[in-house]
Formats: structure tokens, sequence, C-alpha cells
């Protein structure tokens, strides 16, 4: 069989390539020689550009929003906004949890009443707030705790996201504390979201300044010279500065999760590093084959940078598939992770080989007495590679198994959506909120509101509240007809309203509550009604997931393919690739149900498990975690097919590629889990889990798939791996940026001095 490429010639150790680097032709040869000839020119522009940066993205934190779960178009949405237009009072988001300051009295107390009421009079006259409604005013013993401890006045704070969160800001100093006979604390959605933003916002910066000082213990440890070390960390910190100035040009033209700045601070610093590294390491592997500063940076980008290049294409791709859903939460982080992979592709490809000429072979200076000195660097990875190639079957199925095995637990994963759990326990809204589920009745806060149009006889909407009623877990329906318990009307007087608001004890984000709404949506009426409320828009949040997700898988795997393809030319490697990615993946999804959850190390992590996931957070992950398993994947395969054009062997090359990626590899894993951990000790479920599911994932990639199951299986596919239809093939070679002249280097001997493999 012959081999599917023509190797090409080997060169000598002691002669690189003849031609020269720099007169390459091509988009590479042409960034080369922008680089090579004025480096100094790149790096003061790029300096003026990180300053402007700073100056752009600060404050970035506060124009992020914690909202966009909700569907566009959906029922949920559209009786969401009309209610909002129509009756601002059906969907209150402040609620102040009113309760007497000695302890001793009761809601009903003359003192207690008069100061609430006046309290409550106040609120009714603040120009940002509407629909303000109290216990004090309605007698409805839904706002009154079982006890008469506390009760509640609900309002509605007007405007987007941002208004209310500014509204808010405004109004906490007025109303927080006491108030003559009263204590005043504030909960409700609003307040939820407000405390959420501040928290991700002061576990952002401690992250930073965890994952920055062990990274560069890392890069130095890898490295063995500080200023090797240095150059990723400042390549990772200048992505940061830019992330931040390009989120906040987003958010003028569209809502931005707070999400956002925590995961695109973690792929901003992790990528760019990185890239760095393998583009570093590969500076360092020219300059020691002989080559001078300038040809080293020119073969450096056209080999490496070629690799840096297909894994930023690769990894936007991944999170560029998140468009497909109509959540902004989604979409809002697909738009902010694309800028990021580009900007941390741009600083590695551009400033960093400026630097790197510049330097020249200062790169390994001030040599520290760690890291790998002398020695056969990546014999153990070698090593290994045998070993795993000789018993593939066995190494195989029994690493698929494993992989199988730990992702079992995600067979009974349960989706809903974040609540005030997601907050430190001693956060006053999550206080307000857990005083709401243990103590009251149900909570306006999570009540289902279904908007009426027709304009319905009175007995069919009296017919229909009752059998709302009826349902299980429904504590009380009330609306123009009355108020209904049990299909029993309990009070006659009809509120000038055009809702029926229906009061429930299940949890809002929970299974209970999805069939509730369900359910609720099937009674019969000769009018027309939309379901809204918490629990209705998670419904519609996960039936709309559910509908686009083949969508986004779809475009992963097919941009994958082409992608592969084009950088290696073959038709088996791409679909491997896939597959081998997705499996890297499950160990992930186990934890996050095992996990977060089902509890198991709740106390641990210091978080309160709600029995569910939140519905988006999965597809964020996965999204993710595929695209950077994408990035070790790449840079394996591609050192792989490097190597295999060079000698035509197939074994020898997989051994070789191993050899010269898996510490570079690892390394970089290690990094990025880091920085991912660092995300992970946020106080709030939802980025904890983030930051320790995809952390986990990196790590299994690295260590476990890349090292394992990747030579198993490659040993099995043979020379097969290679092979493309000679029109597939001609295509690759036009538009698939092929590797140009590549060096030996003195580590490695050369096959006519040593066959990897053992065979002559």
């Amino acid at each position: 069989m012959t081999s599917p490429t023509s190797p090409t010639s080997q060169t000598s150790p002691s002669s690189p390539t003849s031609s020269s680097p720099q007169s390459a032709a091509g988009p590479r040869g042409r960034v080369a020689r922008a680089v090579t000839t004025r480096p100094r020119l790149l790096l003061l522009l790029i300096l003026l550009l990180t300053a402007g940066a700073v100056v752009v993205g600060g404050g970035v934190a506060e124009r992020m929003s914690s909202g966009g779960s909700q569907i566009p178009g959906s029922e949920s949405s559209y009786a969401t906004a009309e209610l909002e237009r129509r009756w601002p009072a059906s969907q209150p988001n402040l609620l102040l949890l009113v309760s007497p300051r000695d302890g001793t009295r009761d809601v009903d107390d003359p003192a207690v009443t008069s100061a609430a009421r006046d309290l409550a009079s106040q609120l009714a006259d603040e120009e940002t707030v509407l629909g303000v409604v109290s216990y004090w005013q309605t007698e409805d013993t839904a706002l009154r705790a079982r006890d008469g401890g506390e009760a509640l006045i609900t309002a509605r704070i007007k405007g987007d996201e941002d208004a209310v969160d500014d509204a808010l800001e405004a109004l906490e100093p007025r109303y927080r504390g006491a108030h003559g006979a009263v204590d005043v604390r504030l909960g409700g959605p609003a307040a939820v979201r407000h405390a959420s933003q501040e928290v991700i916002a002061d576990d952002l910066v401690r992250a930073e300044v965890i994952a920055l000082p062990v990274t560069l213990v890392l890069l130095v440890v890898v490295f063995g010279s500080a200023v090797a070390a240095a150059l990723p960390l400042l390549v990772g910190i200048v992505s940061v500065l830019g992330t931040n100035a390009v989120l906040r040009v987003i958010t003028e033209f569209t809502d931005v999760s707070v999400y956002a700045q925590n995961l695109t601070t973690a792929l901003g610093l992790g990528l760019a590093i990185d890239y760095a590294l393998f583009l570093v390491r590969r500076h360092r592997e020219e300059l020691a084959a002989g080559r001078d500063p300038r040809d080293a940076v020119a073969v450096t980008l056209r080999t490496a940078g070629r690799t840096v290049l297909y894994s930023a294409l690769t990894v936007a791709v991944c999170l560029a598939s998140m468009l497909v859903f109509e959540q902004y939460f989604l979409r809002s982080l697909a738009y902010a992770g694309i800028a990021v992979v580009l900007i941390s592709a741009a600083a590695s490809l551009v400033a960093l080989p400026a630097a790197l000429v510049l330097l020249g072979h200062r790169v390994n200076a001030l040599r520290l007495p760690v890291g790998r000195r002398g020695g056969n660097p990546g014999a153990g990875w070698a090593r290994l590679a045998r070993l795993v190639m000789r018993r593939a079957p066995l190494f195989a199925v029994g690493t698929v198994a494993v992989l199988l095995m730990l992702g079992l637990p995600f067979k009974d994963v349960r989706f809903g959506t974040a609540d005030d759990r997601q907050l430190p326990s001693s956060t006053e809204a999550r206080v307000v909120q857990e005083e709401l589920r243990n103590e009251f009745p149900g909570s306006p806060g999570s009540a289902l509101a279904v908007l009426v149009e027709g304009k319905p006889a009175a007995k069919a909407l009296a017919e229909y509240s009752g059998e709302v009623s009826r349902l299980a877990n429904v504590v009380q329906v009330a609306g123009p007809a009355g108020r209904f318990v049990d299909g029993k009307r309990v009070d006659g007087a009809p509120p000038a309203v055009g809702y029926v608001s229906v009061l429930h004890s299940a949890e809002s984000a929970s299974p209970q509550s999805v069939s509730l709404v369900k359910k609720i949506r099937s009674v019969p009426a000769s009018f027309e009604t939309s379901v809204t409320g918490p629990a209705a828009v998670l419904a519609d949040t996960q039936h709309g997931t559910a509908e686009r997700l083949p969508w986004a898988l779809a475009v992963i795997a097919v941009t994958t393919l082409i992608l592969v393809f084009l950088l290696t030319g073959s038709v088996l490697l791409p679909l491997l690739t896939v597959v081998v990615n997705g499996l890297s993946l499950t160990a992930m999804f186990g934890a996050v149900v095992w996990v977060f959850q089902d509890g198991h190390l709740s106390g641990a992590l210091g978080f309160t498990p709600t029995g569910d996931i939140e519905t988006a957070l999965p597809v964020l992950m996965f999204c993710v975690a595929f695209g950077l398993s994408m990035d070790y994947g790449v840079f394996l395969v591609s050192r792989i097919k490097e190597e295999y054009e060079i000698g035509g062997d197939h074994r020898d090359a997989v051994v070789l590629g191993i050899r010269r990626t898996g510490g570079l590899i690892t390394a970089a894993a290690l990094i990025l889990a880091v920085v991912m951990v660092a995300i992970g000790t946020s106080r709030v479920t939802n980025i904890k889990m983030l930051g320790l599911g995809v952390g986990l994932a990196v790590l299994m990639d690295a260590m476990v798939v890349r090292a394992l199951l990747v030579p198993a299986v490659l040993r099995l596919t043979g020379r097969a791996t290679w092979w493309a239809p000679a029109p597939l093939r001609r295509l690759q070679r036009r538009v698939g940026l092929e590797e140009e002249a590549r060096t030996t280097y003195p580590d490695i001997p050369t096959r006519t001095e040593r066959p990897v493999s053992g065979r002559t």
C-alpha cells in the first residue's frame, strides 16, 4: 500500500532549511515579513490599542444582565410583555419583607399597620415604581406569613434590566432597614438579579488574583526561564483587556449576559496562554536547531502559527453554534466568545512574534533551577504512546468504557432554572426568598399569571378559574371572577384586571411547576389565554432549547469535519476527532449531575443543591468544552501529520507527534484548568459549575483522551487514517494552508539514525 501523501525529504539537523523562511509567499509569509521587519512599530501599536482597551472596557461589569433565558415569541414571553404593559402589578419584581421591630407584635398590630401603610404609600410615589400592592391594603392571606410575624409589599420596578438595576440601587438605601415600628428587607427577582451581578463581579476579581500567579509558576516550570514564561502571561493579559473592551462595545448593541465576562476572561487568558505556549515552544525548538531569531519566528508562524489559526477557527465555530438559540443568554455568549478567541489568536500571532524577534536568544534568559533541563524531552510520552499502541484494542475499549461509565449520572438529569439559591446563604435577597418559601403559603415572585383576552363572560371566567384552582399544587386563583380555592369562590369582589393569578406551592423551577403549567394550558376555555411566570418561562425555554439543539450540534459537527479535513487532508480523521471529542465530555456531564444536581460534595464546595440544572448551562458547557477539546486535538493531529509527511510511517508519526506535544498539551491543559478552577471558586453556583465542569473536561481530554484513546484509535485505523479521494485531496492542497518547510531537532534522532518503532 502506498502512502496517501508523499513524504518530504529529511533535512540534516545542522541545516534547518535551504530556503529563506521569510521569503515564503502566501498570507503567513506576509505576516512573517511584517513581524520580522517592523517588530518595534507593531508592539507600539499593540501597546496603544491595549491602553485604549483599558479605557473602553472600564465599567463593563455594570453593563451586564443576568437574565436572557426567555424565548422571544413564546407564549410566556408574549404574556409577560402584555401584562407588564397593561397590569404591572401582575408581575412584581420587588418584594419588601416587613416585620415588627420588637419581635413581640404581629403584622396586624396597629403600630405595625400604620408604619407599613406609610411605607407602601411612599413606595407608590416613587417615579420608577408601578403596581404597589401590600397585605395591609388587600388583606390577602397569601401576602402574610403563616405565623403572622411577617407580611409583604410587592411592586414592579419599570423598565428594562439596566433601568431596573439603576432604580434598585437608588431605592435600596431608602427602604432597607428600620422604618418606625417595622424592619424591611428587600427581595424579589430584581434584588436577586442585582445581588448576583455584584457577587459575580467580586468573584471575578478574586479569580484573576488566584489564576495569574499560579499560571506564572506553571509557565516557569514548563520553560525553566523567567523571560519565556512571562511572554504567554503577557499575551493573556492583553487578550483579557481587549476582551473587556469588545464586551463593552457589544453591550451598546445588544444585551450581554453577566456570565460572559467570567467565561470570556477565562477563555481569553487560557487560550492566549495556550497559543503563546505553543508558539514559544516551537520558536525555542527552531533556535535550538540553529536558526537565527528572525528565521525561527518565520518558521514558527508558518508551522505552529497555522495550527493556532485552525485551532482558533474551530473554537470560534463551536462558540458560534450558540447563535442558533433564541435566548440572548446564549447568543450574547456566542458574540463574546467569538471575539475573545479571535483576539487571543491575533495577540498570539502578531504581538508575540514581534516580541520574540526583539528578544532573540534572550528568550531563554533568566534560567531558573526548575523545569526540564537537559535529558531527553518527551521520552516518557513516547514510551507511553508505544505501550498504548502495542495494546491498542485493550486501551481503546477500556478508555471508552470508563468515559461512558463516568457519564452515566447524566441520564438522570433534570432541567430547571436558576433562583436565589445560586447566591451565598447570607445574601439578603436569598434570605428573603427563603422566608417566602418556608413561611408563606405561596410566593408572589413565583406565581403564575394567565393573560385573559377576548372579553369572556363572567360565568365562563368563573368556571375557568374554578377549574384551575382544583389542579394539584394550586393554593388559590384570583382574577376578575373573584378568588377561588379548591373550585370554590371565597371572595366575589372582581378586581379590574384582565388576568388570572395562580398561586401554587410547588418550587418555581421544579418538574411539578412545569407540569402545572402544561395542565393550566390544557384547561379548556372559550376565550384566549396565555400563561406566564417563572415555571412557564422554564417550560418554554426547555421546549425552545430542545428544538434548536440539533441545529447547534449540526453546525459544530459539519464545521469541525471541514476544518479538520482542511488541516489534515484526511477523510477518516475528522470523523474520529468529532467522536473522540464527544467522549471527552462525558466525565464533565456526569459530574455536573452527580455533584450539582444530586448535591454530592455540596458541603465541601459551598453551594446549595436544588435538584436540577439550569436548562441552558449544559449547552454552554458543551460548546465551550468541545471547542477547547478541539483546541488540543488540533495541536496533536497537526504535529502527527507533520511527522507523517516527513517519514511516511504512520506509527512513527503518532509516537513522535505525542512525544513532541504530550508535555505541551498537558501543560496547556493544567494552565487552562487553573484558570477555570479559579472561576469555579465563585460563590454563585452556576459560575462554580461552569468553571469546575469545564476544568474537569479539559484535564480529562488532555490526560486521558489524548494520551490513551487517541493513540489507541490511530493504531487501529493505521495508514487508512490519512486516506482521501484524489479530488478532495487536491481541494485540500489548494485551500488548506499546507505546512511548509520543517526542520529536525537535536534531541530527536532522524529516522536514518534510529527508527522510532524499532523496525528497520
